[in-house]
């Protein structure tokens, strides 16, 4: 029997966002559909965001996100490729992801070619009009001096601390309204100049797509609202709601 040929795609699930009790039923979510991808899935593309912080110190990790990490792992273990692209919440990805779970991880654009597409995959910040001054501090926090200076924080200080910073970076996205149209001109016309068939961010917290005869345009939505996703079956791309109706 041949290697099922869906890819999945999904963001911006912001775990650890809030209190454990909160947030209990929407992890529990994500993780019914982790675990329905075995199987099913080739390939899965976390598309940044999937914590609402991420740090590694040099011997230890966010011990809140142990549930989601082992749903990762058995992914993994049952042959689903995972790929990382790391968001402006999660951007400081270390190499425990790589090294004890096997998922590949990615800064900034990626490009795919998978069934007869050619895709342009980005988490999304930093692309739309304005947000010159969030990638000059992108380029800062990114800084090995920065992470360096990070790690001299306790965990028990610096998780919480950046976690206040997150909730509010968060919601101010989240709560601006979408201008589809617009973001198409911005972020996806360039690409298809670039000879891209199709453009896939997060970020954005708004589940949308455009199509235009070959050329395609998404946005992902969130797990936190929402619950979208995107999967490329035989070719043709559907934008889907878990759990299905």
């Amino acid at each position: 029997m041949s290697a099922p040929e869906a890819v999945y795609f999904f963001a911006d699930a912001h775990l650890g966002a809030d209190p454990h009790a909160q947030e209990a039923a929407r992890e529990a979510r994500l993780h019914e559909f982790l675990t329905s991808l075995a199987g099913r899935a080739s390939a899965l593309y976390i598309v940044g965001d999937l914590f609402d912080f991420w740090f590694e110190y040099r011997t230890a990790i966010p011990r809140r996100h142990f549930g989601t990490l082992a749903a990762l792992r058995r992914l993994r273990d049952a042959g689903v490729r995972i790929t990382y692209l790391n968001g402006n919440h999660d951007f400081w990805l270390g190499p425990f992801l790589r090294d004890e779970l096997g998922i590949e991880t990615h800064e900034d654009a990626l490009a795919l070619d998978l069934q007869g597409h050619r895709i342009w995959l980005h988490h999304g910040d930093g692309l739309a009009a304005g947000d010159l001054g969030y990638r000059l501090l992108k380029k800062v926090l990114r800084n090995r001096i920065s992470i360096a200076l990070y790690r001299l924080l306790h965990p028990d200080l610096g998780i919480p601390l950046a976690h206040v910073v997150s909730r509010w970076s968060r919601h101010s996205r989240a709560d601006r309204p979408l201008d589809g149209d617009r973001l198409w001109t911005r972020i996806a016309t360039p690409r298809f100049h670039e000879g891209f068939d199709t453009v896939m961010v997060g970020h954005f917290h708004h589940p949308w797509e455009r199509r235009d005869g070959t050329r395609s345009f998404f946005m992902l939505g969130d797990w936190i609202d929402t619950f979208t996703y995107v999967v490329l079956r035989d070719g043709a791309f559907k934008l889907e709601h878990w759990p299905p109706p």
